[in-house]
Order: C-alpha cells, then sequence, then structure tokens
C-alpha cells in the first residue's frame, strides 16, 4: 500500500457573496450575530435558512469564512500581510482581524469572491428587504431581473413597490458591472443616472420630462413623444415662421382668427386649455390629438391645418390597425419606449370615441376662425354594437371573495410581528391602500371621487336614523354632480388609522384636508415639489389605482397558496381594477335589498336603467345556485 501512487484531493475554496462579504465586516467591528442575522440574512430563504437561522449558526458560519479567507491570504497575499496574521493566530489561536486588515486579506482572497450568475436567487446579492419587494414581484433569480429591467426599461422600478429610483438605480449599476459574468447585460435605455429633484425621469439617455422631441423619421422607426414633450418640423407645422419657414396649413382661414396661434400646435393647445379644470377629459382628449398629430407628421407627412377628408378616412383606419412602430406596453410619458397605442390597437368604442372627439376639437377650431372647415364633418363614426350591458357589473367580487380580501387586508394592516421599523412603514401604506378600496367598496365611490375626497365633508348625518347615526360624505362626481353617500363604520375605523399614521387627529374640528394621502413619498423631482409643501397633497386618481392594484397583486400571491380560496376567485382577484369595488357595492347593495333607486342615488347613476342592471346580475347569481342546488338533489335520487 505504501508504494502505490496516492492522488490528494483538495476541495476548492468557497465561494462568498457580497452579502457574505458585508457581513463578515460588520461581524468584525463586533456587532452581534443575531443583528448581522436580522439585516444581511433572510431566515425564510432556504438557500440561507441553515446559517442564519440562529445567532450560533451565524457567527460560527462567519468564523469559518473569516479562517477561509485567512487561509487564502496566507497563500496567495504579500509576504507582510502573511507574517502579521501568522503573529495573530501564534497570539490568540486565531486571526484577529481589524476593518483595514480584512480589507487587504479580502484583496488577498479573490478566489473566495463569487460570481454572481444568472441563475443565482436575488436574496444571495442583495440584502432581505430588497430581495423581498422582488421577489413579491416574481422576480428571483438575476436573470429575471435583467429581463425585468429591459421589459420595462427605466422606470421598471414603478412597478416594484418601495424599491424607489435612487435604489433602482444602484441595482442597475451593479448589473452593469457584472455583466461579463452574468452573460446578459441591461439594456442601454435603462437609465442609470442619480435622479435627484429636479432631475428627468426619462428612460433613454438624455431624455426628460422638459426634453422636447422633434417628432418625424421613417414610420418604421420614428421619433415619438407625447404632447407635452413634442415639436413639429417647421415644414408641416400648419404656420409660416419669421424668416420664411414653414409652410401655412391649406385649410387655415384667412378671416381674422379669434385665438392667437401662430401654428397647429399652438392651435391645440389652446383648445385643450378650455378642461383644464376637466383633468379627466384633458387627459383623454390630450391622448386623442396627440396620436393625430403623430400620424399626420410621421405617417401621413401633413400638417394637422392640411388635412382632408382623405386624410381623415386614412387616419380611421389606422386607429383600427396602428403600425408596430406605434404601438407598445403601457410605459412611462416620460421615457424613450413610450408609445401611443396599446398592441393590437382600439377597440370598435375607442376608434368611434377617438372620432367624436377629433369632430369636436375640428368644429372647435373652425368656430374660432383658425380653420376654414372642419373636415370631419364629412366623416362617419366607425361601426360599433350597442351592448345589451353597458355596465361590466361581471368585475364585481363575490361576497366570499369580498370578505377574504378584507380579512386579509386586516392582517397586513395590523403591522409586524417583530416591530421592524421598516415593515411598520409597510404596514401603513397597506393601511391607506385598505382606507381607499373600503370607501369604494363600501361606499360605490369611483377612483376619482375617492381621490379627491376631504375630512370637512365627511359628518355624521344630522338626520334621524332608525338605528345609529351614520356617517355621510359629500363627493362631486361626474358632469360635476354633487351627492352624499353613507360610510360605512369600518371604512371610518380605517380612515382613522391612516390620519393616526399621519399624525393628525381625525376628530379635530374643522379640519379641512384629504381624506387619503401618499405616506410614501418617491424621491423624485416632481413627487418632492408637489409634497414639498405643508398641506398634504391628495392622490391623483391614477395613483390612488396603482395603489390598490399594487395591494390586490400582492394579496392575490399570498391567496395563492390558501386552498380555500377557489382558483376562478385567483384569476378574478389578478383582474381586479380599482373601479371594480364600485360594481361591488351596487351588487352586494342590491343583494341585501337595498332600494334600486337608493342604490342609484348612491353611484350617482344618471339613469334608473343603468343601475337595474345590478338587479339582473343578482337574480342570474340567484338563478345559477339554485341551478346547482337542483343538479345536487337530482344526483342523489
Amino acid at each position: 500500500m505504501a508504494n502505490q501512487p496516492q492522488t490528494l484531493t483538495v476541495a476548492p475554496p468557497r465561494t462568498y457573496t457580497r452579502t457574505d462579504f458585508a457581513a463578515l465586516r460588520a461581524f468584525v467591528q463586533h456587532i452581534e450575530p443575531a443583528a448581522i442575522a436580522r439585516r444581511y440574512y433572510d431566515a425564510d430563504d432556504p438557500q440561507q435558512a441553515p446559517y442564519a437561522a440562529t445567532p450560533e449558526a451565524m457567527a460560527r458560519y462567519l468564523v469559518a469564512m473569516r479562517d477561509e479567507l485567512v487561509r487564502l491570504a496566507l497563500l496567495n497575499g504579500s509576504s507582510v500581510l502573511a507574517e502579521h496574521l501568522k503573529t495573530s493566530i501564534r497570539k490568540h489561536g486565531s486571526a484577529r482581524l481589524t476593518a483595514v486588515s480584512l480589507r487587504m486579506v479580502e484583496q488577498a482572497a479573490q478566489l473566495a469572491a463569487a460570481t454572481p450568475a444568472p441563475a443565482h436567487g436575488v436574496g444571495l446579492w442583495f440584502r432581505p428587504l430588497v430581495a423581498r419587494r422582488l421577489s413579491a414581484e416574481g422576480i428571483t433569480t438575476l436573470g429575471e431581473l435583467i429581463g425585468y429591467c429591459n421589459l420595462h426599461g427605466g422606470s421598471w422600478w414603478r412597478s416594484v413597490p418601495r424599491i424607489g429610483p435612487l435604489r433602482a438605480r444602484t441595482i442597475v449599476a451593479w448589473l452593469r458591472r457584472h455583466a461579463a459574468t452574468l452573460g446578459a447585460r441591461i439594456d442601454a435605455d435603462v437609465d442609470v443616472r442619480a435622479l435627484e429633484p429636479g432631475a428627468g425621469q426619462g428612460d433613454g439617455p438624455g431624455s426628460a420630462r422638459g426634453t422636447v422631441v422633434v417628432i418625424g423619421g421613417p414610420p418604421e422607426t420614428p421619433r415619438l413623444a407625447p404632447f407635452e414633450r413634442l415639436a413639429v418640423p417647421a415644414e408641416l407645422s400648419g404656420g409660416e415662421g419669421a424668416h420664411g419657414t414653414g409652410q401655412r396649413g391649406a385649410n387655415r382661414a384667412t378671416a381674422f382668427a379669434f385665438i392667437r396661434a401662430p401654428h397647429d400646435l399652438a392651435a391645440i393647445h389652446a383648445y385643450l386649455h378650455r378642461y383644464r379644470d376637466r383633468p379627466a377629459t384633458l387627459r383623454a382628449y390630450t391622448r386623442e390629438l396627440e396620436r393625430l398629430i403623430l400620424w399626420a407628421v410621421v405617417v401621413r407627412g401633413v400638417a394637422v391645418s392640411s388635412m382632408t377628408v382623405e386624410d381623415c378616412e386614412a387616419y380611421k383606419d389606422f386607429l383600427a390597425a396602428p403600425s408596430p412602430a406605434f404601438t407598445g406596453p403601457k410605459r412611462s410619458r416620460a421615457g424613450g419606449r413610450w408609445r401611443p397605442f396599446a398592441p393590437g390597437g382600439l377597440a370598435p368604442d375607442s376608434q368611434a370615441y377617438a372620432v367624436r372627439v377629433l369632430r369636436a376639437a375640428f368644429t372647435w377650431l373652425t368656430e374660432v376662425r383658425y380653420l376654414a372647415g372642419n373636415p370631419w364633418s364629412a366623416v362617419h363614426d366607425p361601426v360599433t354594437v350597442t351592448r345589451e350591458v353597458p355596465v361590466q357589473v361581471g368585475r364585481a367580487l363575490p361576497a366570499g371573495l369580498w370578505t377574504q380580501l378584507r380579512d386579509a387586508l386586516d392582517a397586513r394592516c395590523a403591522g409586524p410581528v417583530n416591530g421592524a421599523g421598516v415593515e411598520e412603514a409597510d404596514a401603513r401604506q397597506w393601511r391607506t391602500a385598505r382606507a381607499a378600496i373600503l370607501l369604494m367598496g363600501d361606499s360605490g365611490l369611483r377612483r376619482d371621487e375617492a381621490a379627491h375626497a376631504r375630512r370637512e365633508n365627511l359628518r355624521l348625518s344630522p338626520l334621524p336614523t332608525r338605528g345609529a347615526q351614520v356617517w355621510a360624505l359629500t363627493v362631486t362626481g361626474k358632469r360635476r354632480k354633487q351627492r352624499t353617500v353613507p360610510v360605512s363604520a369600518a371604512t371610518v375605523r380605517a380612515l382613522r388609522e391612516h390620519w393616526a399614521d399621519r399624525g393628525r387627529d381625525f376628530n379635530a374640528p374643522l379640519d379641512s384636508a384629504p381624506l387619503i394621502v401618499p405616506l410614501v413619498i418617491p424621491a423624485t423631482g416632481t413627487a418632492r415639489k408637489k409634497h414639498g409643501g405643508a398641506v398634504e397633497a391628495p392622490y391623483t386618481a391614477d395613483a390612488l389605482g396603482h395603489l390598490v392594484r399594487q395591494a390586490i397583486q400582492r394579496v392575490t400571491v399570498g391567496f395563492a397558496a390558501r386552498p380555500d380560496v377557489p382558483k376562478a376567485h385567483l384569476v378574478q382577484l389578478a383582474n381586479t381594477s380599482a373601479h371594480a369595488f364600485r360594481h361591488t357595492f351596487g351588487t352586494r347593495a342590491v343583494a341585501r335589498d337595498m332600494p334600486v333607486d337608493v342604490v342609484q342615488a348612491i353611484l350617482g347613476h344618471a339613469s334608473l336603467q343603468t343601475t337595474s342592471i345590478y338587479v339582473r346580475a343578482e337574480q342570474q347569481r340567484m338563478l345559477e345556485a339554485a341551478a346547482q342546488y337542483y343538479a345536487a338533489d337530482d344526483g342523489q335520487g
């Protein structure tokens, strides 16, 4: 045996991640292992659980890591460092490191530095707080994170709760540094600039909210920009410049104009200015007019004030099937990936709506003598089908699902078990979302109405009631009509907790403030400017809807592991929007025998016929339940 050749197998050195090195630095600085485990590791992560479960396991892991790094430093480091480490080992039994000597050991022990791989979990490289937020959105590996960033562009972080632009910038910069080992790259237009207050929020290089883009280029690869940032080439502007540049639109009126508009873009701005006090209408009209401008300049090569009936008909066809260069998923309007149309084009109803909006705009431009005539007056609306049921009451949540959702919200609003500050902030965000959901689900408010509801308009009803007093809220709804809606006791309790999170007294006399305000302000210039004053700024309707959708998506992820939630409920909840809670109130109110005219008044429907749809929907559910009951009897017989 002694004369036989033997091979000695040396185990390769263990590799450690960025998180491990950060934890070891904390350990060298005498921070308690329990605190290190909480800050740098996730005990629920299967890859980290063995050594982060207890303080003793954490200490053993870090001591072993320290000794492994020292061994590699003795092999690969300088003679001075090796002599220092040997002296420390002889004196103390193991190397005693300081922050400075640890840095030298790390540099000498390069063999122990792990290289990121696409299959690595995000928890191996990012702190547990960040990793949990990414995982909640289905981003579990570094490869999935890169794909997510490339899919969503520079605004990818807006879809991940509480990541924020500055943390997103750090993550993207780290992914770029390790692109070679990851084997995948972040796209060039995923911006990594520092997003200081007032800086642009664009997706593409050099893009910013204030940057003007001269639209044009080939229709296959056009330069596009939203209305607030676009500029039209002089030759297609519809107005003659001071130095003779450009060409006056063929349809420009020769009589005295009632508006000071030297070109088409200025005239359209003047038209939209009429709706400055109606933000929803302004947003919808701006969308249709910006689409027309982009198509006319880029595709048709004609000024808006030179459009003929043939041009209008061509654009009507374009609405049904926009070119791929004009379509894309929803993106930030500030970024280079924004596109004016969603994939698949517009539905027939949306096409007809666009034609009606454009016809009305051109009519006004003709009335103020900017245009000589209205070519849209000779264009028919696209053919549509009048729906038998104009309200999509099928989106209402069933009673059981509504109860489960409320219970889930209450559980998340209760706050963290261990009292950690960051998790308490998350609970405050849940309490904000719960207050908004209950306002819509228990009072039938629209999203915009809930966003603009105010405390001074919420009061105990002075009218006598048979039971306890009822809270009543006055809101301004569609067509600028005021109405008063009842507010449930559960909603008032949710509002009280939200106000406590804001440090406000809900019962303060004559308190004038929005009922719901954001508690987490993004670190962007626009957000800080909006919320920089002493007065609390309310949510916009879109921002409130985004808050509600994020909460519902996170609840859906939690429900997926529960056997008591049917798959059909999961699918419905995943597709639930903020407006669905208004339908939920309508169906529940009818099911509980609330008079239809009362439901109509609460919902603010102009026609009782619209409200009666909830009655038919409830009757349909009753018949379906009866059919299942009778089918069970037939099976037994």
